[in-house]
């Protein structure tokens, strides 16, 4: 369809990008510096992701009058991925009976003297979460198989407590009668002993106090709107309401703010955005070790900026 020429419409039309971390990915994969940026990278990205086309311009030759911004984060549950390994030495077996006591056996190079069994494990991470949240929701401890699965990326090594391994007839006796016992905090231990690759700890204690993702994001952090390069606003991320997303009365969702359209940020002032002119927001994350940890955050996790307001644009 034609333009025509000389006449003008003006229409709502929010203007979007986003930040995706995919699921069993670390933020630090998709963006592994300080500064999140927005509307700058918008090549291969779906409508779900940005509504641009071109990087830092409006399409063709229409202008913009910003009205409000905000910043919305999703909370969705992270998923871990089985090919991150934990490891864990020194874990005692037990008589798999009602009383559960320390498995112990007579190894054939030291006679009469009874050993106890003890075993290393290396599982994946998605397999240590997964036990982290039985072990949680049980009260009790988790345990953990004494045979090795390739499916949860999990291999279990089996000794005496003086270091020597197994003889085949005590091994089989273990195999059937035996169990590993692991609590809650030694499951922590050992995912946070990935260092680098284990979830932020608000991941790993999630919704008990010791914050949330969004929470994370939203209190250590600047977000800053550019025309050209010009500062039109410069604020704490928390300064940017989402005005949507889920909302539960029983804290069980958690939200940057009320999902309300209204309840959000509004400039003072409209910002214009003249046509063929370059715009972009970034969110910073000052603090070095601040950002440590978020970079480790895992996904799915979509962050969008939005700039709410009016296009002018031809008519056609």
């Amino acid at each position: 369809m034609s333009i025509v020429q000389g006449i003008k419409e003006k229409v709502h039309a929010p203007v979007f990008d986003s930040i995706v971390v995919k699921p069993e990915e670390q933020l630090k994969a998709t963006e592994s510096s300080s500064i999140l940026k927005f509307f700058v990278n918008v090549q291969g990205k779906t409508k779900l992701e940005t509504n641009l086309q071109s990087a830092s311009l409006l399409p063709h030759y229409n202008t913009f009058e910003a009205r409000a911004m905000r910043v919305v984060i999703s909370d969705l549950p992270p998923e871990f991925p089985k090919e991150t390994i934990g490891k864990a030495e020194d874990l005692i077996v037990v008589n798999n009976d009602d009383e559960g006591n320390p498995f112990e056996l007579t190894p054939p190079s030291t006679g009469a003297v009874k050993q106890g069994v003890i075993a290393t494990v290396e599982a994946g991470l998605k397999f240590l979460m997964e036990k982290l949240k039985e072990a949680r929701d049980t009260g009790e401890d988790a345990d953990f198989p004494l045979e090795d699965d390739d499916d949860n990326k999990y291999k279990v090594t089996l000794s005496y407590d003086n270091g020597d391994d197994l003889s085949p007839a005590d091994e089989t006796t273990v195999l059937n009668s035996g169990a590993i016992p692991v609590t809650a905090s030694e499951l922590e231990k050992i995912i946070e002993d990935l260092d680098r690759k284990a979830p932020p700890k608000e991941q790993i204690r999630q919704n008990d106090g010791a914050g949330t993702i969004i929470g994370k994001l939203v209190y250590n952090t600047v977000t800053t709107l550019y025309v050209g390069e010009k500062i039109m606003i410069q604020m704490p991320t928390w300064f940017f309401p989402s005005g949507a997303g889920p909302y539960s009365e029983k804290a069980a969702i958690t939200t940057h703010g009320e999902p309300s359209p209204t309840a959000t940020f509004r400039f003072a002032e409209p910002i214009y955005i003249d046509k063929q002119q370059n715009f972009r927001v970034e969110i910073e994350i000052p603090d070095a070790d601040t950002q440590k940890e978020i970079q480790k955050i895992y996904g799915p996790l979509s962050i969008w900026v939005v700039l709410d307001g009016y296009m002018t644009r031809d008519v056609q």
